[in-house]
């Protein structure tokens, strides 16, 4: 008996048959980052926002993977630009949460 395939494989296959589904590239991006492979993450999520650069939730979990990247300067502008795209589409949640993110790096001074 053959094992089902894991989630991994089944995105995969997915994001195979369509591979500009936003919707699998984020959850792809999300299941390399759960497990552990960073540098997979972020290039999923880097191609998400190149297919679809208004999926504004893209814009925080992004953001968050360059902290834990260590890359301060690049979360700051991540945020930076999803409380842009969030304003545009008139997301105040999005907005909310990326303007808190934001805020919790510092401030302007901090990264101009």
């Amino acid at each position: 008996m053959q094992e089902q395939p894991n989630r991994l494989q089944r995105l995969q296959s997915f994001l195979s048959a369509s591979p500009n589904d936003t919707f699998v590239i984020y959850a792809l991006a999300k299941e390399y980052e759960m497990l552990g492979d960073l540098e997979k993450a972020l290039h999923q999520f880097q191609h998400l926002l190149k297919v679809d650069p208004k999926y504004v939730g893209a814009y925080y979990h992004l953001g968050k993977l360059y902290e834990q990247l260590e890359q301060p300067e690049t979360a700051f502008q991540t945020y930076r630009q999803g409380m842009a795209v969030a304003r545009e589409l008139g997301d105040q949640h999005a907005l909310s949460e990326l303007a808190g993110a934001k805020l919790n790096l510092g401030d302007e001074e901090d990264f101009d």
